[in-house]
């Protein structure tokens, strides 16, 4: 089964006074590529916190983000009384050198309000451990709702795929109604290029020897066999447990060169035609694997 590497996740914990929120994000990446933004309070757990994520989520461009509310009445912010204060001191030394009214009454608090620094927070010391507890539980819910969003995404791409690959194994089966044809038209092209040349008396037997080798240059047996190798190897590798984002990749990379030498050996205008059908669900297997976890 597949996953996505796209993904996101959040959960919260509440203990006493405080509200703990994570949201994780991922977007396909090569590897486990993760950024971490969260509390100061919470800074010497990022390493244990990292290493959870990249033990969950395996791949993926990784943004973790932890914050801590207050809810407790007499944590919230506080009005900045000494900012505010220095604020009117410098607006009242101003009016004066400029000669110009300053605001009176009411407007005070208006215009103040505005200023940076007008509100002001207590000073967040360490976490304890209920709020380390809180961080880490909604961490792992977090996780949960991210994983269950990569597998709900992952079955699309598994329609997806199966989709594409069916399509491409259906114009495979087309190729063989083409291929008595072409071998017939090179055959005419040969002789008619040798009967247009006077004077000139050719060995029929060798004709065909000839013909013969020339002919099993172009067989496309093989290419056939072995592209419906790699079809059947993809499906049953998109239905395999783990992490397959890779070998799925490998395995299209396989897919496009067999394609590719069925056409260098077309030799035939309908055959090219198939051939260019089957790139095409090919290069959207490949634009989309890119996101398989």
């Amino acid at each position: 089964m597949l996953y996505s590497m796209t993904g996101f996740g959040k959960a919260t914990a509440e203990i006493a006074g405080k509200k703990v929120t994570v949201e994780v994000k991922s977007l396909n990446s090569k590897q486990a590529d993760i950024a971490v933004r969260m509390p100061s309070s919470l800074r010497e757990h990022e390493l244990a916190m990292r290493t959870r994520v990249a033990e969950t989520l395996l791949r993926g461009k990784i943004d973790l983000t932890i914050t801590v509310e207050s809810t407790a009445a007499e944590a919230l912010q506080t009005i900045n009384v000494a900012a505010l204060k220095a604020y009117k001191e410098q607006l009242e030394r101003l009016g004066d050198e400029l000669g110009i009214d300053t605001p009176s009454g009411t407007e005070w608090y208006t215009l103040l309000m505005r200023f940076p620094d007008s509100m002001k927070t207590e000073t967040v010391s360490d976490a304890d451990d209920s709020e380390v507890k809180a961080a880490m539980k909604a961490l792992d819910e977090a996780l949960g709702s991210l994983t269950a969003h990569r597998r709900a995404e992952g079955e699309k791409l598994e329609d997806f795929f199966a989709e594409r690959v069916k399509r491409i194994a259906d114009r495979l089966a087309e190729v063989p109604k083409y291929e008595g044809e072409r071998v017939q038209r090179v055959r005419e092209r040969m002789e008619e290029g040798l009967t247009n040349i006077s004077g000139i008396d050719f060995d029929r037997s060798r004709l065909e020897q000839e013909l013969f080798f020339y002919i099993e240059k172009f067989d496309i047996t093989e290419e056939k066999q072995r592209l419906a190798q790699h079809l059947k190897y993809f499906i049953e590798t998109m239905q395999a447990d783990g992490s397959q984002g890779k070998k799925l990749g490998f395995i299209a990379q396989e897919m496009g060169r067999e394609i590719n030498t069925l056409g260098s050996k077309s030799n035939h205008s309908e055959l090219q035609k198939l051939v260019v059908m089957m790139k095409d669900e090919l290069e959207q297997i490949k634009e989309q694997v890119l996101n398989v976890m």
